[in-house]
């Protein structure tokens, strides 16, 4: 519980800080944790993840600066709301509908979850490969919006897994000789380096503006009108949440502006759109906080994170020797007990902090960057630093943190390379056993796999991915010629 108010507290705290999202915070966070224990660690994770992203609300309303990204679409509403003397309202608004769509996110987690498990038994290499291969193929859509550019993200994360021994052959590879990358490139450096470092970085070559921040008294609590006002605004950013967050191509932020799209069209107050409606901060709010429940769910029942901050937290189940994936619902039942009680403590845990501390979250948006960032670029060497104790680590940290200031500048989103770094190993040694099992021959490995029903599903529902955009064009191009 300690580490879950810990988790909380730090979560708002850097969600309120426009350019440090909660991804890069678990990344920053990820190191200290190996020495914590499994449960330990995911409850610190996991309320980081719930709390930032109704941290991000409190700098959307207060500056128009969203805090992190899942928040952008917050900014639209409650910094309108703000200007009118109704700052109050707006963060009190948000806590209390970012909370129920958390809770009703965790539900959904506690009762889907291990409905997909339920598989266990019947899970075994060439499952494992299928759903592996279903992850990768999601990479073109998620992330930015260039399904090229996202391909070419995923294809490095790919190559960087490559990197180090092969366990079936003992043969090097892409070492080059050099003795730090003989066992590979880890996880922790490289995503430290692509969030924490490419955003320092990207923030340092640009020019800071003086941020006009309006200031509440105190977050208000809605009252029965305004509940009753936006009740409907909330389950529908819940369900949108949860349902998106469990897909594993998405994640809160687009849940978020789904969810405001929905909540819009659904309004029976539509007028008050773009002029400050309550109702167009609660949707986005249930969404983005619903996606965090919902994005667990592939991650910990598939092994396929949810989202880019979910890939980080099953990177950090790795490193702690926990494989998700239908069997840990049958090997390791506590640690999924404690998940679900951690994001339920935090979310009431920052519902209470959200409403009796909103503003002065609201100052850490003043910190001068002079001071934040040389902070979070010391963090970033120890956390690199720390597991191996190893420099060659700390220069893996800075070339990733290179790419993922060149990604940022070129457009690319680095979530497709981390989904192709934390899927490619498992993608590789998952299909080398199952050749294995199957024999050398293609026509017994065809028959193999044919005779897997699971692996067959997933293969069928990868190929229908693959191809439904594709038919979908052609099936639009003929209606517009026929038109």
């Amino acid at each position: 519980m300690m580490m879950v108010v810990l988790g909380t507290v730090l979560g708002i705290f850097v969600g309120a800080l426009p350019g440090i999202s909660g991804s890069t915070t678990i990344a920053l966070m990820l190191p200290m944790t190996i020495a914590m224990g499994p449960i330990p660690a995911i409850c610190f994770l996991g309320a980081i993840y719930c709390a930032a992203n109704f941290g991000g609300s409190i700098t959307a309303i207060l500056v128009n600066a969203p805090g992190d990204p899942s928040a952008s679409a917050t900014a639209l509403e409650g910094y309108k709301m703000a200007e009118k003397g109704q700052a109050g309202l707006a963060l009190g608004m948000s806590a209390v509908s970012s909370a129920i769509g958390g809770i009703v996110s965790v539900i959904v987690l506690i009762f889907a979850a291990p409905m997909l498990a339920r598989a266990a038994y019947s899970f075994g290499p060439p499952e494992y490969f299928a759903l592996a291969l279903f992850g990768l193929s999601m990479c073109a859509a998620i992330g930015g919006d260039s399904a090229a550019k996202n391909l070419i993200a995923a294809a490095l994360g790919l190559l960087i897994a490559t990197v180090g021994m092969d366990l079936t052959t003992g043969v090097e590879r892409y070492a080059f000789g050099v003795m730090e990358l003989s066992d590979g490139i880890g996880f922790v450096p490289v995503l430290i380096g692509l969030f924490a470092v490419g955003e320092m970085l990207d923030q340092a070559a640009r020019r800071y503006g003086k941020a006009q921040i309006i200031f509440a008294d105190a977050a208000r609590v809605p009252g029965w009108a305004e509940m009753k006002k936006c009740m409907r605004s909330i389950w529908i950013g819940s369900g949108i949440g949860t349902f998106i967050g469990a897909l594993p191509a998405l994640g809160a932020t687009t849940a978020a502006l789904i969810g405001y799209n929905e909540t819009r069209r659904w309004s029976k107050h539509k007028h008050e759109f773009g002029k400050g409606s309550i109702e167009g901060v609660a949707g986005p709010e249930a969404a983005n906080n619903a996606a965090v429940g919902g994005s667990m769910v592939p991650t910990l029942a598939l092994g396929i994170p949810g989202s880019a901050t979910t890939a980080i937290i099953l990177a950090g189940l790795i490193v702690q020797g926990i494989r998700p994936g239908p069997h840990l619902f049958t090997e390791q039942p506590t640690l999924l007990y404690a998940v679900f009680a951690s994001m339920l403590a935090a979310n009431i845990f920052y519902l209470v902090m959200g409403l009796s501390m909103a503003r002065l979250f609201a100052r850490i948006s003043l910190i001068p960057p002079a001071f934040l960032w040389p902070a979070v670029f010391v963090l970033s060497v120890i956390g690199a630093y720390g597991p191996n104790q190893s420099l060659g680590d700390v220069y893996v940290m800075l070339a990733a943190g290179v790419v993922g200031f060149l990604f940022r500048r070129a457009g690319f989103s680095p979530a497709p390379l981390i989904m192709g770094l934390v899927l490619g190993g498992m993608v590789e040694e998952t299909l080398k056993q199952s050749l294995i099992i199957f024999g050398d021959d293609a026509g017994s490995v065809l028959a193999g796999f044919l005779g897997r029903p699971i692996a067959l599903v997933l293969f069928a529902v990868t190929a229908a991915g693959l191809l439904w955009p594709v038919a979908a064009r052609l099936f639009r191009g003929r209606r517009a010629a026929q038109a």
